[in-house]
């Protein structure tokens, strides 16, 4: 360990009041915004998780009604099985007989429902824009085929504004 004189501290002690142009006279303002940020980001997830915007149902005619659905990053949709059949909402090109059956956008990782028996239900909450095309297993054949479109999240004003915040604080605080 070293030793540092008395000298040598009273040497760098700085004037009452007097702050060092370190970046941390910001700091308090810096850790409001960034706790205020976070609850603007945790009461918004808390929403989106809530309930499918979507609801998809599969049907003794073996299709998926409706055959196409647009919905943003983070929501849900659901899938309500109102056949007497046993139905899949599979988007996994690994299991798909036909390579048109499945289309994921990059980054998106592929789902599969397993069985759903009859007025049994499946939800899938959408992370990746892009297009999902998927299909039931055993009804794949019969061209039993739908589609998501996710489109990317609007960035609200608010959450805008927090952010702008944020990036101001911090350019002040380390400056």
């Amino acid at each position: 360990m070293a030793n540092i004189s008395l000298g040598a501290l009273k040497a760098i002690r700085r004037p009452a009041g007097k702050f060092p142009r370190t970046g941390f006279r910001f700091v308090p303002l810096l850790l409001i915004l960034v706790v205020t940020a976070a609850g603007v980001g945790l009461q918004q997830s808390k929403v989106v998780a809530a309930d499918p915007v979507a609801v998809v149902e599969l049907t003794n005619q073996l299709t998926y009604t409706p055959q196409k659905v647009t919905v943003n990053v983070g929501d849900t949709v659901e899938w309500k099985n109102r056949s007497l059949l046993v139905h899949t909402v599979t988007a996994d090109p690994v299991v798909a007989t036909k390579h048109e059956s499945v289309i994921l956008p990059k980054g998106a990782e592929p789902f599969d429902s397993g069985n759903i028996d009859p007025e049994s239900n499946f939800r899938h909450t959408f992370k990746v824009p892009g297009t999902y095309r998927y299909f039931c297993i055993p009804h794949e054949g019969a061209a039993m085929v739908g589609e998501v479109v996710v489109k990317p999240a609007a960035t609200s004003r608010r959450t805008s504004f927090v952010s702008g915040l944020i990036a101001t604080a911090s350019i002040w605080a380390w400056r």
